[in-house]
């Protein structure tokens, strides 16, 4: 019972730990942004292409990214995920173990 709670305790402090992160990374973004986006207008320095746009455009790339990570990969594919399917593996491989098992007692008799 105790190595369950801790289990659950441990499981919610990290996920708390990954959302906070991510909620920093979006404040920083934003303000990183903005002083960017203020940056390019005020020292334009007579490149006709928005550098800053490209620089925005990549670091949300990698904030959709990281998003998706803690609120899609990570949520379903936790501990428990781990767990269930490392049974499910094992037990097939049982079935199949079994299986042959059978079959050379089969061919034994």
């Amino acid at each position: 019972m105790e190595k369950e709670f801790h289990e659950q305790y441990e499981y919610a402090r990290n996920r708390i730990k990954q959302k906070k992160r991510l909620y920093y990374h979006f404040v920083f973004f934003m303000l990183a942004s903005i002083f960017l986006i203020t940056g390019a207008y005020f020292f334009n320095s007579g490149l006709n292409i928005h550098w800053c746009i490209w620089g925005i455009t990549l670091w949300a790339f990698f904030f959709v990214l990281h998003f998706i990570k803690v609120f899609i990969t990570d949520r379903f594919m936790n501990k428990n995920w781990e767990r269930d399917q490392i049974e499910r593996l094992v037990a097939l491989q049982q079935k199949k173990i079994a299986k042959l098992q059978s079959k050379i007692e089969e061919t034994d008799s």
